[in-house]
């Protein structure tokens, strides 16, 4: 995998897993809204995830990638295990090449769901299982939360439409390319990063974010195909002069099931 890409192809996974059957941010009561199960970020991990024996699966890429005329792409498969109220588990396995099916790495995700619709987590991304593949491994913590206000509680189904998260870490989220050293955009980006989704529809989140690097913004729409939950997000990324070669549209669509 191009290190230019790199920044982007990981973090898109990552919520692949939130649209798993039990990848929510709290237990469904009256008292606490749950967390949609729509896409709440482009490139940046969010705290909720995949538990209880939740498989998932999906595609991404970005076009262009940065620096080229040409795409770049990955596919993951990925599973949940453990109690969220207490801890729960989700590791990926990611294809970096789906021209040639060589390179591979994982990423481990470990999460806690608090209270009142928020959640915590740390994570690693882009452990390499293979030769190949010139990006380092990169750490977060990141916390979420669903926020709880009436006004944004959808009382039919008990789960809030305004959900944001803040974190740091290191890797991609602040170590610029070697070409957008060399063209002038300095050696490092800010190591914080940030989302913000809202629904504005029925399982349809407008999401935005800031992952250390650049800005990015996109939609997330989720639905069913009888009982597997699919999830499609389609955004662009480096709105900001502060890193790549200019705007580009990247996507990722997946699934999952219940073991």
């Amino acid at each position: 995998m191009r290190k230019k890409a790199s920044y982007l192809i990981p973090a898109m996974f990552g919520m692949l897993a939130l649209h798993s059957p039990d990848a929510v941010a709290a237990p469904y009561t009256a008292v606490v809204a749950r967390s949609n199960n729509n896409g709440k970020s482009v490139t940046t991990p969010v705290a909720w995830g995949a538990a209880n024996n939740v498989v998932f699966m999906g595609v991404g890429g970005t076009s262009p990638s940065p620096y080229t005329k040409q795409s770049d792409g990955a596919a993951v498969l990925g599973v949940g295990i453990g109690d969220p109220k207490e801890i729960g588990v989700q590791v990926s396995l990611i294809s970096l090449d789906v021209s040639a099916w060589g390179e591979y790495s994982t990423s481990i995700h470990l999460f806690r769901q608090l209270q009142d619709g928020d959640a915590i987590a740390v994570g690693v991304e882009n452990v390499m299982l293979t030769d190949g593949g010139d990006s380092g491994k990169s750490y977060y913590v990141v916390y979420s939360r669903g926020v709880q206000d009436e006004s944004v509680v959808n009382k039919a189904t008990n789960t809030t439409k305004l959900h944001y998260s803040v974190g740091a870490g290191s890797g991609r989220f602040g170590d610029k390319s070697g070409l957008d050293i060399a063209t002038g955009k300095g050696p490092h980006g800010t190591y914080l990063f940030g989302n913000l989704a809202y629904e504005v529809a029925e399982s349809f989140n407008v999401v935005t974010d800031w992952n250390g690097l650049n800005l990015n913004a996109g939609v997330s729409k989720s639905f069913k195909v009888g009982n597997i939950p699919f999830g499609v997000t389609i955004g662009l990324a480096d709105l900001t002069d502060n890193s790549g070669d200019g705007v580009r549209v990247i996507g990722a669509a997946g699934f999952g099931f219940k073991l």
